[in-house]
């Protein structure tokens, strides 16, 4: 491993830099140039920057999204977290994202029983048809901000739509996802836990509320779904049919939100490609895993050391926590040919955007459709879709993304 000293990693890597956060990849450059992990100590992490590196310890089995399976925080050498997050840590610790086996494999196996590949297949006619309607209300107004207007409402009327929850329940939905994901990134502040605390109570009650509805008058949604989901005497839990329906709906619009507007900006930087992508619409496919490769809407996934592994010769201790950089990963160019150049015709691309191994993203299939379905829509129904004015990134490291891109059509 390259040695670095404290300072001097700093310099490289800041993820409260706004220069940094504006453009991460040349430091993610020199990070891989400086090894395969190094000691970061403003959020004691290692951070693992190369994409072999990241998508191996993803599938290992030595590391885990939590270590309560295993260990109580005492022994593991970590501070139980403030009572007052309480509701927050026991929504987000009963989703199966944040979960091990054998609860991981129980969950999600039961999960899957009401989001088959089936279900979600079915939906598309209703994404396609919401995408366009959204684009055409973008058109009348000769233009406006892609995010509030297209990127966010998608995703959010469709899992909303899948959950079962009614339209005029609806508004609370994004404010109580942001308010609930400001809590992953480094080091939040008090204030950021505080709303995380109080989304998460809100969103509970909510939730339970819901529950209790579906189970006197089930429907076709997922909530009824998960109510019924079972498999061999198993059971979801009520705290986790609320924590997976939470789960479903942040992780199943946030990252599509910001690979929506990541890659309109990437395009409109990148002119060539736009072009080309407005002659030939057989290029989607392949644009979107290219926009989510190019600007990784979640630039960081975290794991426990649950028992000491070797890399590049370094011993990480039990206890520790990795830092996988989505980010750098998918720009190594061990494995992408030129990855700094935009190519929406780029064949082989291993991009890790969606995870690997156990927590590979249950969502992704639907994710697909919908980044599909508003690109396709933008293309068709506003041809000359262009910029008005340069973003404001928003001032957050591991979900990356836009305060907002305002268009003209």
């Amino acid at each position: 491993m390259a040695k670095m000293a404290k300072g001097e990693i700093s310099q490289v890597f800041d993820p409260w830099d706004p220069a940094f956060l504006a453009d991460p990849y040349p430091a993610y450059a020199e990070l891989r140039a400086r090894g395969r992990v190094i000691r970061y100590e403003p959020s004691d992490q290692w951070l693992v920057p190369h994409h072999a590196d990241v998508s191996a310890l993803l599938r290992d089995r030595r590391l885990g999204r939590s270590y309560q399976h295993r260990f109580s925080h005492q022994d593991f050498g970590r501070t139980a977290p403030p009572a007052e997050q309480e509701p927050f840590h026991t929504l987000n610790d009963h989703g199966m994202l944040d979960l091990e086996p054998p609860d991981h494999t129980r969950i999600r196996r039961l999960v899957s029983k009401a989001f088959t590949p089936r279900t979600v297949e079915r939906l598309k006619p209703y994404v396609e048809r919401l995408a366009g309607e959204l684009v055409d209300g973008l058109v009348r107004e000769g233009g406006g901000d892609l995010l509030a207007d297209v990127a966010e409402p998608l995703p959010v009327a469709v899992i909303a739509e899948m959950l079962g929850i009614p339209e005029s329940e609806r508004a609370p939905l994004r404010p109580w996802s942001a308010d609930i994901c400001g809590m992953y990134e480094l080091a939040p502040s008090p204030e950021t836990a505080r709303r995380a605390v109080r989304a998460s109570v809100e969103f509970s009650e909510y939730l339970r509320e819901l529950i209790a509805e579906r189970r006197k008058e089930p429907g076709e949604d997922l909530i009824s779904g998960l109510i019924e989901a079972h498999d061999e005497g198993d059971r979801l839990t009520e705290q986790e049919m609320i924590s997976t329906a939470v789960l479903l709906l942040n992780a199943g619009h946030e990252a599509t939100v910001n690979a929506t507007v990541n890659g309109w900006w990437a395009l409109f930087r990148n002119p060539d490609q736009l072009a080309a992508l407005r002659a030939d619409h057989s290029l989607v496919p392949s644009a979107v895993e290219e926009l989510m490769r190019y600007d990784t809407p979640l630039q960081l996934f975290e794991r426990w050391v649950l028992d000491d592994i070797e890399i590049d010769g370094e011993v990480i201790p039990r206890g520790s926590e990795l830092a996988l950089l989505f980010g750098s990963a998918n720009h190594d160019p061990a494995v992408f040919t030129a990855p700094e150049r935009l190519d929406l015709t780029r064949a082989d691309n291993p991009h890790i955007s969606f995870s690997a191994g156990i927590h590979y993203c249950i969502g992704a299939p639907l994710a697909r459709i919908e980044l599909a379905a508003s690109m396709t829509a933008l293309l068709d129904r506003a041809p000359g879709l262009r910029l008005s004015t340069e973003p404001d990134r928003k001032p957050n490291f591991v979900i990356r993304g836009l305060e907002g891109l305002r268009v003209e059509v």
